[in-house]
């Protein structure tokens, strides 16, 4: 049985349209979410069902506001120039800029992203009616993700423009977005940070899972311009790992140690307790030759900076209305600020570089014996 889940209009609307941290032992000292039954429920359980979700509408949202910036060089951008006339530089101007597919908050009509939370309701009604939990796994976790990312996505364009996802307090409380518990399913209101650290990281003992949520930052594992499904999520998330281990905002070295993202963090308890030993073994597995003789090189591994930048083209920045430009060539017809054609020219020069180098296919290590096809439909444990 195949159930879809869509929102109404879409279709209309898209043709209108922080210091560095370091262990110092071997053992993490990051303890998991405390104990709350309310989540038994969304354990997965034994099933015989063939019950598949259809997220075609989440899949063409994704293909219409997400840009992709290609893999990284492993070269970190250097500080762009201030805009003329003025000592200020607008927009992107991190190491990490150039690294992280890219959501168009900046370009998209407000309305493109309006049907993102009746979507996102529909989400929670359709887990609510049908038990998510007797689903096969690879649709439960599917569903998860997808659930996760259209919920950013959503709160960051209610919010827009913002300069870090961070910075939002949703709510009556006006708490972290996320930290509230703004989704309800099966009567459980929970948070961004509940569907990670009570649903999924405890019941998948695999840590690729970690590379399918979006932060809506550059920082983390980069929003994939498909959705998640029960058949695609296994090779979805090889190829997210793949890109985010290989990437500077996943490991470098720096300083004299070996940093890595500051969200490894949050996996410690659940894939990493003997953070040394365990999270190396998970890097190597997709380490390319670069990566892999930092590995090879240091034993000690730190907490890199975050990069928290909102990952859209301008970082929910406002340039100055005589800074907005008409693009020549610019295919869209929109007045596009210097920020952004300077971020957009980057890309493109960086692009050109990988194409020349032959960089701008991935190469994906699948585990022996293995084939692509047995890759994307495999159970992720």
């Amino acid at each position: 049985m195949r159930i879809t889940i869509k929102a109404t209009g879409f279709a209309a609307i898209l043709a209108a349209a922080a210091p560095t941290l370091a262990y110092s032992q071997d053992t993490a000292p990051v303890r998991a979410a405390p104990v709350d039954q309310r989540f038994d429920q969304f354990v997965p359980r034994e099933t015989t069902s063939t019950t598949k979700l259809d997220y075609g509408f989440w899949d063409d949202a994704l293909s219409f506001f997400v840009l992709r910036m290609g893999r990284s060089t492993r070269e970190g951008a250097s500080r762009p120039d201030p805009t003329i006339g003025t000592r200020r530089v607008y927009g992107h101007d991190s190491r990490y800029r150039l690294e992280g597919n890219r959501v168009l908050f900046d370009l998209v009509d407000d309305e493109a992203f309006t049907p993102l939370t009746e979507y996102r309701a529909d989400l929670e009604r359709i887990a609510t009616e049908i038990d998510i939990a007797q689903l096969p796994r690879n649709e439960q976790l599917a569903f998860w993700l997808n659930l996760h990312n259209v919920a950013m996505v959503e709160q960051i364009a209610a919010n827009y423009p913002v300069s870090s996802p961070g910075e939002i307090v949703i709510g009556d409380a006006r708490t972290p977005l996320d930290t509230t518990p703004f989704i309800t399913i099966r009567g459980v209101p929970m948070s961004l940070r509940d569907i990670r650290t009570r649903i999924v990281y405890p019941n998948w003992s695999d840590p690729r899972v970690f590379y399918g949520f979006f932060r809506g930052d550059i920082g983390g594992p980069s929003i994939r311009r498909e959705a998640f499904t029960g058949q695609n999520v296994a090779q979805e998330l090889n190829d997210s790992a793949d890109e985010f281990v290989n990437s500077l905002r996943g490991v470098e070295a720096y300083g004299g140690s070996l940093r890595v993202s500051a969200l490894y963090e949050e996996l410690a308890p659940f894939y990493f307790p003997n953070w040394n030993r365990d999270l190396h073994a998970h890097l190597a597995v997709y380490a390319d030759d670069e990566v892999a003789e930092l590995l090879a090189k240091y034993d000690t591994i730190e907490l890199n900076q975050y990069n928290s930048d909102v990952a859209d083209l301008a970082k929910g920045e406002r340039e100055p209305s005589y800074d907005y430009v008409e693009q020549t060539g610019n295919p869209t017809g929109l007045a596009l600020s210097s920020s952004i054609r300077r971020l957009l020219q980057e890309r493109e020069q960086k692009m050109e570089e990988l194409r020349k180098e032959g960089r701008n296919f991935q190469i994906i290590l699948l585990p022996t014996g293995e084939t692509p096809s047995e890759a994307a439909s495999s159970e992720v444990e």
